[in-house]
């Protein structure tokens, strides 16, 4: 059992893709309403060797050892992975050991603003940030950053890595009806992408609950009238989470093994990460699945939100 590396979990879009977690729950610049790993407990620009380069290290050369490659090293979890100090040395560390496996980078790329932060992490094969608002009121309500990170600071330093990248840029913008989905937001959006110039420009939505209550998923007609609105020819909306299920990496004993822990009784996202021993981006990814599949569902209390099996599927 690992502590800092998580899977290999189904993604979307890396395949079959190994975690890296280099900060704990929830380091981060941002407090987004929607994000799905929970409230950020720690709002910060200050990075810090949160993990310890040596533990995470030692856990990827035992890794290494006992398993087969997966399709990609993916630095991602339980915050936001710029923040650890040690980020370039870590990646120097996969590369030494594993260089024909590409490494991803899940960023929100609010710290692209620094250039020791950008240099940290030039050699990874693809870099998948987010930006979600292209002004500053959208940004500060749907992102909620850290008080002294402006939009401006946000933008610049995105378009200045990627004029010195040399690997894939994958954008990710999130779509929440009523929070960044106005002709205004995405026509100053379409003009910060023109800087841009990402590889792929990639619309996804809610699927579960976020730290908000009563936030819903944009529908597929919603989220093509922003493509069409954005009107970029490397933009895509997101494959449905069920489709998952064809990814090589995806697993069913796990998927059982959540449903017959939820159908004893509700549980959080923490609890069930405890009681299976499994990362809480790991679970992420077949409640994901088994939301689709209308098999799970989830009810907001006051300890926070708890899953449980949906009445028509356990009936």
């Amino acid at each position: 059992m690992y502590k800092y590396l998580f899977g290999p979990v189904p993604s979307r879009r890396l395949g079959m893709s190994l975690g890296v977690d280099l900060v704990p729950k929830k380091v981060c610049s941002l407090d987004c309403v929607y994000c799905e790993v929970g409230k950020t407990s720690k709002l910060t620009l200050d990075k810090k060797e949160y993990i310890l380069l040596d533990k995470i290290k030692e856990e990827l050369s035992s890794y290494f050892q006992n398993n087969p490659d997966p399709d990609f090293i993916t630095f991602s979890g339980s915050g936001e992975p710029t923040l650890n100090s040690k980020i370039g040395e870590v990646l120097q560390y996969i590369k030494h050991e594993k260089p024909n496996i590409p490494v991803a980078l899940l960023t929100n790329g609010t710290l692209f603003y620094d250039a020791d932060v950008r240099q940290a992490i030039m050699d990874a094969d693809v870099i998948l940030p987010s930006l979600d608002a292209a002004t500053e009121e959208t940004f500060r309500k749907i992102n909620r950053p850290q008080a002294d990170l402006s939009i401006e600071k946000y933008i610049d330093g995105l378009i200045e890595f990627s004029k010195e990248f040399k690997g894939e840029i994958w954008l990710e913008i999130f779509i929440l009806p009523g929070y960044n989905d106005t002709p205004e937001e995405l026509a100053a959006m379409r003009e910060v992408l023109l800087q841009i110039k990402p590889n792929r420009i990639q619309l996804n939505t809610l699927d579960r609950p976020g730290t908000v209550p009563h936030l819903r998923g944009a529908t597929q007609a919603e989220m093509q009238k922003v493509a069409d609105l954005l009107d970029m020819p490397q933009t895509t909306i997101v494959a449905a989470a069920a489709e998952r299920k064809t990814t090589q990496a995806y697993r069913s004993d796990i998927a059982t093994a959540i449903m017959e822990t939820i159908v004893r009784r509700p549980c959080t996202l923490d609890d069930m990460s405890k009681i299976l021993g499994l990362h809480i981006n790991e679970i992420n990814k077949y409640l994901d699945v088994l939301a689709a599949e209308g098999k799970v569902e989830a009810v907001e209390l006051e300890r926070g939100v708890f899953y449980q099996v949906k009445e028509k599927y356990g009936e």
